[in-house]
């Protein structure tokens, strides 16, 4: 996990190239112009989800995990709360190679505010729980960058 301002992340370049791609891809885009939905940027290796979401109790959520792609997430309006799983942890949606995604809990966790100007990456296999309430104001506009793990 890296967690960090949006300001910073050049800072990261170098882990891999898919990631070096999607900070040239961050430091020239107004994330508040891009549609809904999907926006490419490298065919399936480097790719930007926009949508529109209700934070929810974290108790309504579940971790998950994905391992082709890490996350970069981002809310463009709004703050959310975004918990990462440590320790333990116990698998309840089964893994789907087709869909790369499982959900499961977390034994413990380390909790990261969210809002305008921060990121976090949350890397593939590191279980994450996105879009929890982090107030009374629930309503979130996110991007979540898709980046492929190079083998």
């Amino acid at each position: 996990m890296i967690y960090d301002e949006i300001k910073n992340i050049s800072r990261y370049r170098g882990i891999s190239s898919n990631l070096d791609t999607a900070i040239d891809f961050l430091e020239k885009t107004d994330l508040k112009s891009l549609p809904l939905g999907k926006t490419e940027i490298l065919d399936d290796k480097v790719f930007a989800n926009v949508m529109e979401v209700q934070a929810k109790d974290e108790e309504e959520l579940s971790f998950e995990i994905h391992k082709k792609y890490m996350d970069i997430q981002i809310d463009v309006e709004g703050t959310e709360l975004i918990l990462i799983g440590l320790g333990e942890f116990t698998e309840k949606e089964p893994f789907s190679e087709e869909r790369d995604f499982g959900s499961c809990t977390a034994e413990k966790s380390a909790r990261m505010i969210m809002g305008p100007g921060r990121f976090i990456v949350c890397m593939a296999q590191e279980p994450h729980l996105p879009s929890a309430a982090a107030g009374d104001e629930r309503r979130l506009k996110k991007c979540v960058i898709k980046v492929a793990v190079e083998d």
